[in-house]
């Protein structure tokens, strides 16, 4: 008894008890003593602690028990004082089998929250701190692991149960202590393979223990979890089974979320069979569907969804493991088994047939052998089989649950997403079907799915059905995305007007706009009547004419044949009655319209879109409508139901599906069906769009019309008017013209830049925008001024180096001419000299003889004539050239001066050269006079 005596009245009277007493005190009042349960309970743990008699400190036990699992005061005070004395017990009495069940049942009753029965929902529960204080210290921790391996079965039926109120209180903290704990995973495990009882409590445990702790999961398949597992649920009949088999699914959910490596793990020892022996049930077993059933068929269909999403997302080998899990369940015809649970079991829970049309589609996302198996499968009777596409068509046309709706949407979205073989094999098969006629609806089982699908979208002009119609456009937009020939094929289809007696048809896209203008219609009735069933219907239509316009500019010019749809579009965008979301989406089919625009024809083009939206709606106005699609986005519901992780809590609240979507509708004013349809990768879509859209106006109100409607008078020839005048005329308007555009396109691409980026702003800084305009057009007037002074200063470098250029060459000219002028002085004074000598010779003969000689005089004069011709003709060429170089040097001389280049400068020395020759010349002849 020495070694377990403990000063309790030491113990209470320390420091920790009087903290606990001041939360007590914080938390149950302001108590100045100790209440009657506090004294009970400190008498009791010294009975306990300091006892001789074995019986009295049971009775003890046995009365703390009861006084502890009564009272919130109690379990406050045993905080306070009770765990020491305790864990001594199981420490050091672990042969009194009976006082150690009764000290681990007393521990389990401190950890067990009482509700009180008044008093603020806030306050601190005595058994989370309680749990706080007791998973502090390892050594507690590993003491209880330790109780686990006695003989007795309660000693080990406590021992889970108080760990499993440890992990409810405090996860984090026992998770870690387990992990800290030599062979603790490996007692935990040991446990599954006790008796029922133990067993069932240790799955609730290891449940608890693996949620969001990668270590534990990898440790406890490591110990033979996955083999466990299903040979419990063998055990317990598969579905069949109770509670159990949820609770093995629910771990073997934990252990594969996420994590790569488990599942791979699954898939090489135990396979898929187990998982697909769950998921097999009789064809025909009506109300065979048990609330336990169901729970345990939803269990192994998250297992599938698990399994089908692969890895956790940014992981490289996210994709491979994705495809690699696909392909061995489509091995084991899973297909068939989730088309008997969600297409052919009408009668099975709306939950269970849900989840099996998401397994369907995640089964063939972007696997192209499963796409393929989808495409070819058959479902029903052997005398009534049609296709599984055609029968989930079906499905989304007729159910009057909206969770089913989306859900079997999904299935299309998945089958259509990267597969443009599947998507254009739907498209060839849209076209009016031979027996269907105006008056007929409902699918037959033999109309191809185009036709039903047709048929649905046009049911609006039959008998009104625009729910039917609604939920065919999301079909549509599924085949024909990101699909041009699908778009373009689909286009093409006609239609019969609704009085066919006027012999005219129409393409599907106008009959699409139709319906959408008799979706506002009936909106504005269901609103009279307080209905809002209805309200995701323009949505999902508006989805279909983003969709199919964007990147199609065939579809755009389509759609805007006429004026009616672009005024009704607008119409949508404008009026405040029509929901934020209605509005914006509509503001994105007008952007489309100008995105996409590739018309020339007047009234149709881009520009004309674009003028319709500044007249009608306002810039401003029309940009403030993508913000207010960006806010309904944001004000969807989460939409998350078919993700959250199944516990017994959360699966009980999944049996009525359509209980749940129909507090969900009437929760808010957008419909649960709009967070389904408006996935985020919509919502990417249109914020991409979104800036292409105010780039696009922008560059649109920057540029100017391509066509001028008047001929202004200034540019007709007056009368009289020369034609140099009139060019000249011409040349100063369009100079003036061409001014005047360059700064209204300045100031037009400023202010168009503003708007597009406050998004119409409030009008509160509206003049400090003014103002700020204002100084962007200056600083961008003085920044063209100044490159306009930049291009004249390069210009001017250019002209002047031609220039320079030029009136070297002239010089060059100049030098040769007046060395040819030289020589030319040259030949005429030798011209002359043979002249004189032939005088000279002539006049000797003369007084040499008197015989009759040829008359010399009239020789000499001819010569002297013929060269004087041809010196002058010589002496004329040689003018004219000086008289034309002359004036180009003038000119170039000018040239220069404007220039700020020195002339004489330049022009100093040409002549002194030139010169020389001349005085030569003139000396020569002076000594020829002097000789003569």
């Amino acid at each position: 008894m020495d070694s377990r005596s403990i000063n309790l009245r030491g113990f209470a009277g320390s420091a920790g008890k009087n903290i606990m007493q001041g939360i007590g005190g914080f938390v149950f009042g302001n108590e100045t003593s100790e209440s009657r349960e506090d004294s009970y309970v400190e008498r009791s743990l010294d009975r306990i602690s300091n006892g001789t008699i074995p019986d009295d400190r049971r009775s003890a036990m046995t009365e703390l028990l009861s006084v502890v699992g009564e009272s919130r005061s109690a379990q406050m005070s045993f905080g306070a004082m009770g765990f020491p004395v305790l864990l001594n017990v199981l420490k050091e009495d672990r042969e009194d089998v009976e006082l150690v069940r009764g000290a681990l049942e007393t521990l389990v009753g401190a950890l067990t929250p009482i509700e009180a029965s008044q008093g603020p929902k806030t306050e601190v529960q005595p058994a989370s701190m309680n749990s706080d204080l007791l998973s502090r210290e390892t050594e507690n921790i590993s003491l209880l692991l330790s109780l686990l391996t006695e003989e007795d079965f309660y000693v080990r039926y406590y021992t889970i149960q108080l760990l499993t109120a440890l992990l409810t209180n405090s996860l984090k903290r026992l998770q870690e202590a387990i992990l800290l704990i030599p062979r603790g995973i490996t007692v935990l495990m040991d446990m599954l393979m006790d008796r029922e009882v133990i067993r069932n409590e240790a799955l609730l445990l290891l449940t608890y223990l693996t949620r969001d702790a990668e270590e534990i999961q990898k440790i406890v398949v490591f110990e033979g979890a996955f083999d466990k597992i299903f040979s419990i649920i063998a055990e317990e009949g598969y579905s069949d089974g109770g509670v159990v088999v949820q609770d093995c699914l629910e771990l073997l959910n934990n252990l594969i979320r996420n994590n790569a490596s488990n599942q791979m793990l699954l898939k090489e020892t135990m396979g898929f069979d187990p998982l697909i022996s769950i998921l097999k049930i009789r064809r025909g077993s009506a109300f065979n569907f048990t609330q336990q059933k169901t729970v345990n068929l939803l269990g192994a269909l998250h297992t599938v969804e698990l399994l089908l999403m692969g890895a956790p997302p940014g992981e490289p080998s996210k994709d491979t493991s994705k495809i690699t899990n696909q392909t061995a369940l489509a091995k084991k015809n899973i297909l068939d088994y989730l088309l008997l649970l969600g297409v052919e079991s009408q009668w099975a829970p709306v939950a269970l047939r849900c989840t099996a049309l998401r397994c369907i589609g995640g089964l063939v996302l972007r696997n192209p052998q499963n796409l393929e198996s989808l495409a070819s499968k058959q479902v029903g009777e052997e005398s009534h089989l049609q296709p599984a596409l055609n029968a989930i068509l079906v499905i989304i046309l007729r159910t009057s649950i909206a969770q089913e709706f989306v859900a079997a949407d999904y299935v299309f979205k998945c089958f259509c997403e990267k597969n443009p073989n599947g998507q254009a094999l739907l498209a060839s098969t849209i076209a009016p079907h031979p027996n269907q006629g105006p008056a007929t609806h409902g699918a037959s089982s033999d109309m191809p799915f185009g036709s039903i699908l047709l048929q649905a979208l046009v049911s609006s002009d039959v008998n009104g059905d625009m729910e039917a119609c609604c939920r065919a456009a999301s079909v549509l937009t599924h085949v024909i995305k990101d699909n041009l020939q699908c778009k373009d094929r689909v286009l093409q289809i006609q239609l019969e007007t609704p009085t066919p007696s006027l012999g005219r048809t129409e393409p599907l896209l106008h009959r699409i706009v139709t319906c959408l203008s008799v979706a506002a219609l009936t909106e504005g009735e269901n609103e009279q009547s307080h209905q809002s069933e209805e309200s995701y219907i323009q949505p999902v239509i508006l989805r279909l004419l983003i969709i199919w316009l964007a990147d199609c500019a065939n579809a755009v010019d389509c759609l805007l044949e006429s004026a009616v749809h672009l005024n009704y579009i607008i119409e949508l965008a404008s009026n405040k009655r029509y929901t934020g979301c209605v509005r914006g989406l509509a503001a994105v089919v007008l952007g489309v319209c100008v995105l996409n625009n590739a018309s020339r024809e007047k009234g149709r083009d881009a520009f004309a879109v674009a003028d319709a939206i500044s007249q009608k709606i306002g810039l401003t106005t029309y940009f403030m409508r993508f913000d207010e699609l960006r806010k309904s986005f944001l004000h969807l519901p989460s939409g998350q139901q078919h993700h959250k992780q199944l516990s017994r809590s959360s699966a009980n609240s999944m049996s009525d599906f359509q209980e749940i979507e129909e507090e969900e509708t009437n929760k808010g004013e957008q419909h649960p069906v709009l967070s389904e349809i408006f996935d985020s990768q919509f919502v990417s879509f249109i914020s991409k769009l979104e800036t292409d859209i105010r780039e696009n106006v922008m560059d649109l109100f920057s540029r100017t019309k391509t066509a001028t409607a008047v001929l202004p008078a200034e540019l007709e020839q007056k009368n009289g008017e020369v034609d140099g005048e009139y060019i000249k005329r011409l040349k100063s308007f369009v100079e003036r013209q061409c001014n005047e555009m360059q700064d209204l396109l300045g100031r037009n691409a400023i202010l168009a830049e503003d708007l597009v980026r406050t998004g119409g702003g409030s009008t509160s800084d509206s003049s400090e925008r003014s103002s700020s305009g204002r100084e962007r057009v200056q600083i961008e007037a003085l920044r063209q001024e100044l490159e306009g002074a930049a291009r004249r200063n390069e210009v001017l470098k250019t002209e002047k180096a031609q220039i320079e250029a030029e009136a070297s060459n002239q010089r060059n000219i100049a030098v040769k001419l007046e060395s040819d002028l030289k020589s030319l002085a040259v030949a005429y004074n030798s011209l002359e000299q043979a002249n004189y000598r032939l005088d000279a010779e002539l006049k000797t003969l003369k007084q040499g003889g008197s015989a009759p000689y040829p008359d010399v005089e009239a020789i000499k004069a001819q010569a002297k004539e013929e060269a004087e011709k041809e010196s002058e003709v010589e002496l004329n060429d040689l003018l004219v050239c000086l008289g034309q170089e002359q004036t180009k040097v003038e000119k170039l001389s000018g040239r220069l001066a404007e220039l700020g280049e020195d002339v004489d400068t330049l022009l100093q020395g040409i002549g002194d050269d030139a010169a020389l020759p001349d005085d030569d010349d003139d000396d020569e002849e002076e000594d020829d006079d002097d000789e003569k």
